[in-house]
């Protein structure tokens, strides 16, 4: 073991340990807060050791908790579950409340316009849409979706953020190699004919000289 502990962990490990921390967050082990702290951590670990300091104190995979029944209580009491589930809610309802407010404004500016209020039709847009919502809200909540959306949210969050700091370091990589290019030599003109200062070919420098190479030279 101390032996793997120093070797170097993979990409693939890496993902390993994120995908357990997402199950300790989903089962109520750790809080938004430990949860991204450790993700980061993660994805910035170098060696194996690195990786099993951030799940030690946590139970192995396929371990149920303690209490399930008492778990989905427990997070929504807590005030970052509170905000969890107020994120992942406004995600679920969002598209529903842009489509009824549209149909709604339409409505009215045609109930305007008429001078009389027109039948009320966005109710069959808002009804049936709504109550799917409804219901799929309901089966999310019991489920613990809220926190297994956060926890998607800030993965892809995290890889969004690693490929932004790859593309920094492969410019900053870039640029350095073309500081560590040597600048051509002033004397390195080119391959056809003299062109080396003191050359017999090569005129004097000055402001009203030019290289006799520069005119083609007329037929006679």
């Amino acid at each position: 073991m101390e032996g793997r502990d120093g070797l170097r962990a993979g990409d693939s490990d890496r993902q390993a340990i994120a995908e357990r921390l997402r199950v300790a967050l989903d089962e109520g082990r750790l809080n938004l807060h430990e949860y991204d702290e450790r993700l980061q951590r993660a994805y910035a670990a170098r060696t194996y050791a690195d990786l099993d300091a951030l799940v030690r104190d946590l139970p192995a995979a396929g371990v149920e908790a303690p209490v399930p029944a008492q778990r989905g209580s427990a997070v929504s009491a807590s005030p970052a579950g509170r905000q969890v589930t107020g994120r992942w809610l406004a995600h679920v309802w969002e598209s529903w409340l842009q489509a009824v407010g549209i149909v709604v404004a339409i409505w009215a500016l045609t109930s305007l316009a008429a001078g009389d209020l027109l039948y009320f039709w966005p109710g069959w847009v808002a009804g049936p849409w709504g109550a799917l919502l409804l219901v799929e809200t309901l089966t999310g909540l019991v489920k613990g979706e809220p926190r297994r959306w956060a926890a998607e949210q800030e993965q892809r969050r995290q890889r969004r953020a690693a490929k932004k700091a790859l593309k920094r370091q492969r410019k900053a990589a870039d640029g350095q190699q073309a500081l560590d290019q040597p600048a051509l030599d002033e004397t390195e003109v080119g391959a056809e004919g003299p062109e080396r200062k003191g050359d017999p070919g090569y005129p004097a420098a000055g402001p009203d000289r030019l290289p006799l190479r520069a005119f083609p030279e007329r037929e006679t």
